[in-house]
């Protein structure tokens, strides 16, 4: 073997497969090839351990004729045959041999010997090497006009090469060892030192590898399937006698990459390199890609993984189901306290549904505040169900998030294989059709998929495009419903109602498209118009006449609210004084300084402020004690059951009771009977608003109505129906 093939090998292809130590192999080539003598190094034992090409022209041998690992008497007999040493005897040249290197063994000076070889003046330098063996170099003096200079020269030049090949092992960018047949160490460099924290007495050649792996063990190098198995699997690599790639986990964390490469003479030389950090960057990488940055869920491409998965097992026979679920009025949280806020409600949602589900299960945050779960096997449909009850009593428990107390809900929609679907994309759209039927059906509940509800999704998509269009075709209008103020007599305000006649799906209720107004964000937009047309109508009433126009959540969290009530009064002009604004308790959800600070502005406006649906939200009471109504709307939910509902008819009372104490008037929705009309008149309720005494009327009938009771009429005992 070649010496560059020898230490080429060595150097870069056994050690380096990734190439970055590709300097290292031709800092060390050249170092040998370029010298411009002959340099060969003997063992101990006197073996032929390394030479150079110059080596074996010095004895005119093809360098075939010698290799690594050939004794000195061999060499001997090699060199004699090539011609050289004429007179000499293979024994007499191996004995003169054995003298020098005994002689020089004593000394620790280098010796030199001048001999005529082939015509030429060589000039053989041996430099001892303790615990090693032999340097020998052999240099052409032929042409030399000066002993003196060369020798300078010579001396200097080896002085180099040594510096450069300890230099080119020593910056090796992964740790070395070479052990020999025997298992001890022939040389390590400073980085496979450092990397096990071996002492200087370890890293002496001749140091057994048994003491070096007993000291790695002792010193924090335990390896993870323990001792004796690193071992067994180390002994069966080096009895192998082939090149091995072995990644070895340690008990202290690390992870190190281990080549090994066997050399002709037993031994073998490996490299060692700490690839911990490398490995944790490629498990992060793999993380992130299929994760969520934010909530650190499954994302959508671990999602659709684990569906295929589900598949193979939906074949099989198993019960699968997929919840598609959003957060109900989450926009409303982004659009208010700002997306940090939003972004933190996100993170603790995420937590509360990793408690909810169980420990096999995958949930996913697919974007937004849409999220997906996929859940098995099951038992029955029944199991999804109660997945889907633990997650909305989970999600709709109140949070503290940044100083704001925020309450948010979710709907649910459900998909059951094989029932509903064989594949995740069969499944995922019939999961998020049950999701807009439970949208719809009032939201904070779930559904499970049916069949046909892919038609309710096409008219709620129709809803959604056509909602734009209804504006520039002029197909919204208003209505009004008076409210009868029960102590004058008379109509004391106007409600604006909003209706909409669809150009080819006709007459479409409030209770289908506000909702999809508010999601689409539509809503602000659409109550601005509603707000202005109010005004201007109103403007055209008796001045005692007021009109009351409802606020959505969203539209009242807009930052053009203030500026589009100065706008609709002031087209209108229409005094603050009459126009009213109602809004519902999840306008005060968040119970924001926000929130509070927009209601002041208005009320400072001259705007009467209604609480509409009193008593259906969380905390009426604290809403009332965190701000002055001028009005409270008792829900219709509680004045229908009145004459058949002991517990409705109590609610009643107390809710006027407060009113009273509170300096705040009060309103009975839904009046249909004159029942409930004498029950809410006994107990000082102010205003009554419903059928009985009048449906929502058009602009013009709406105007008739106020003209033809300017004069109070007379509602004792009974109140007529008009209208």
């Amino acid at each position: 073997m070649m010496p560059n093939q020898f230490w080429g090998r060595l150097v870069g292809d056994v050690w380096m497969p990734d190439g970055k130590g590709m300097g290292n192999t031709r800092a060390v080539d050249a170092a040998l090839e370029a010298m411009p003598y002959g340099l060969c190094v003997w063992s101990e034992d006197l073996k032929l351990e390394l030479f150079n090409a110059r080596y074996a022209w010095t004895f005119g041998l093809d360098t075939e004729a010698l290799k690594a690992g050939m004794s000195l008497r061999d060499c001997c007999r090699a060199v004699i045959d090539a011609g050289n040493y004429f007179g000499y005897s293979v024994d007499e040249l191996y004995e003169a041999m054995l003298g020098r290197f005994a002689r020089q063994e004593r000394r620790e000076t280098p010796t030199q010997y001048e001999q005529h070889l082939r015509d030429r003046n060589i000039r053989t330098t041996y430099t001892g090497r303790p615990g090693t063996g032999w340097l020998v170099t052999h240099e052409d003096i032929t042409d030399a006009s000066d002993h003196l200079t060369a020798l300078s020269k010579r001396e200097a030049d080896l002085a180099q090469q040594a510096v450069r090949f300890e230099t080119a092992v020593d910056n090796m960018a992964h740790g070395l060892c070479m052990i020999d047949a025997d298992h001890k160490l022939v040389i390590c460099n400073a980085n496979y030192a450092m990397l096990y924290d071996l002492p200087e007495n370890l890293r002496q050649p001749g140091t057994l590898l048994t003491d070096i792996l007993d000291y790695r063990f002792e010193n924090g190098m335990r390896p993870k399937e323990g001792p004796m198995a690193f071992l067994q699997r180390r002994v069966q690599t080096i009895t192998d006698r082939k090149r091995s790639v072995d990644i070895c986990e340690f008990e202290n964390g690390q992870i190190i990459s281990l080549v090994h490469q066997p050399m002709d003479d037993g031994g073998w030389v490996e490299t060692h390199q700490d690839i911990t950090e490398q490995r944790r960057s490629e498990a992060r990488i793999h993380h992130l890609a299929r994760h969520d940055a934010l909530t650190d869920l499954p994302n959508r491409t671990l999602f659709g993984e684990e569906m295929v998965l589900a598949e193979s097992r939906i074949r099989r026979g198993e019960m699968m189901a997929i919840l598609c679920f959003d957060l109900d009025h989450f926009k409303v949280i982004n659009d208010t306290l700002g997306h940090g806020v939003g972004d933190a409600v996100l993170k603790e949602v995420a937590i509360r549904i990793n408690h909810a589900k169980r420990e096999h299960e995958c949930a996913a945050r697919l974007g937004g505040d849409e999220f997906s779960m996929l859940a098995g096997p099951l038992k029955s449909p029944n199991d999804a169900a109660a997945l889907a009850e633990r997650l909305i009593a989970a999600i709709s428990h109140p949070m503290e998030i940044e100083g704001h107390r925020v309450i948010i809900g979710t709907s649910i929609g459900i998909a059951v294989a094989p029932t509903d679907g064989l594949d995740g994309e069969t499944l995922m759209k019939n999961a998020d059709l049950a999701l807009y039927r439970a949208k719809s059906d009032g939201r904070g509940n779930y559904r499970f998929f049916e069949k046909g509800m892919d038609a309710a999704m096409q008219h709620r998509r129709a809803i959604e495009s056509g909602l734009k269009l209804g504006l520039t075709r002029d197909e919204f209008r208003l209505v009004f419903q008076p409210l009868m103020d029960l102590e004058s007599n008379r109509i004391s305000c106007m409600e604006a109602l909003l209706r909409w006649e669809h150009s080819e799906m006709g007459f479409i209720s409030p209770v289908e498209f506000i909702p999809v107004a508010e999601e689409i964000g539509f809503i602000v937009q659409l109550g601005e118009w509603v707000l202005k047309q109010a005004c201007l109508t109103a403007a055209t009433w008796p001045g005692d006449i007021r009109v009351a126009v409802n606020l959505s959540p969203v539209q009242f969290k807009s930052r053009r609210l203030m500026e589009s009530v100065e706008q609709a009064l002031a087209e209108a002009g229409l005094p603050a004084s009459r126009l009213e604004l109602e809004i519902t308790e999840s306008v005060l959800l968040s119970d924001s300084d926000q929130t509070l600070e927009t209601l002041h502005a208005l009320r400072a406006m001259g705007i009467r402020i209604s609480m509409d649906d009193f008593g259906t939200g969380y905390s009426s009471l604290s809403y009332l004690r965190a701000f002055p109504f001028d009005k409270i709307k008792i829900d219709r939910s509680f004045i229908e059951d009145v004459g058949s509902t002991d517990a409705n008819f109590e609610i009643i009372k107390a809710v006027i009771a407060l009113g009273r104490s509170l300096g705040m008037a009060t309103t009975a929705e839904g009046v249909e009977t004159e029942a409930q009309l004498d029950a809410v008149r006994a107990h000082g309720c102010d205003e009554i608003q419903g059928f009985l005494f009048s449906r929502p009327l058009p602009p013009r009938d709406a105007l008739e109505l106020i003209t033809r009771l300017a004069v109070p009429v007379e509602i004792e005992p009974r109140l007529s129906r008009i209208g």
